[in-house]
């Protein structure tokens, strides 16, 4: 299994830590299963560090083509390997009940990819993780600022794990606590495994995405209506098939 891990800050303290540990819990899954296919992998990648861009509101990649997009370039060894992985996990800290301002902002610039323009196909067979940590709380809004991009993108299973660590660094994390950590990644990285190459979006995405196809017969927008055309969604192809 190829994974791909985004984390929203450069240091490696408690939310590197945890999706650290369910990437690896994965990998030693899939070493033992027979769905093994010995390309097992984890690449990541570390914001800002590793794009540190802001979205200019240029609108280049909705109304033109994405390519145009003046951060392309450097955007686009993250977009390679999201494309490629079987699982993607976002990681983020929260910072003021929400994830951080690199997170975000790598986020952004994906706004193009969302149902209602031209989603990548590939996406619509993944698996992916939302993964947050706060020393007190916020983690479900910062999950969600994650997630939401996730759906809209067309990824069909989305787990999400939020930790209340009550510390500042992975280190201070109370034993008993850590011991929770262990367990629940233990227990979603079996999930993972498990539904590796069983994947099949649900009622939910079906649902949007035949709203979308819906909008995109008599698009206001004319790139995402022939993207659409070209793929053979208006009639019966469909993107997980």
């Amino acid at each position: 299994m190829k994974i791909t891990i985004i984390y929203g800050q450069n240091h490696k303290g408690s939310t590197y830590n945890i999706a650290r540990m369910l990437a690896d819990k994965v990998i030693a899954n899939c070493e033992k299963s027979e769905k093994n296919e010995n390309n097992n992998s984890i690449t990541e990648f570390f914001l800002p560090r590793d794009f540190d861009k802001f979205c200019l509101g240029c609108t280049n990649c909705f109304i033109k083509d994405e390519k145009l997009c003046t951060h392309a370039e450097t955007l686009q060894p993250i977009t390679n390997a999201m494309d490629e992985a079987d699982l993607i996990i976002l990681a983020s800290p929260v910072y003021v009940y929400h994830a951080t301002g690199a997170m975000k902002a790598f986020l952004d610039h994906y706004g193009w990819r969302w149902m209602v323009h031209r989603p990548e196909p590939k996406m619509f067979k993944k698996q992916a993780v939302c993964i947050s940590t706060a020393a007190g709380s916020g983690t479900k809004s910062t999950n969600k600022d994650m997630a939401d991009s996730l759906f809209f993108w067309g990824v069909p299973k989305i787990y999400q794990y939020g930790v209340n660590v009550a510390a500042t660094s992975f280190s201070e994390i109370a034993p008993k606590k850590l011991n929770k950590i262990e367990c629940f990644t233990t227990k979603i990285a079996k999930k993972i495994v498990g539904n590796y190459g069983k994947i099949k979006p649900g009622i939910k995405t079906k649902g949007f995405f035949a709203i979308m196809r819906m909008m995109m017969k008599n698009p206001w927008n004319p790139i995402d209506g022939d993207y659409w055309k070209d793929n053979g969604w208006l009639g019966k192809a469909r993107p997980w098939k």
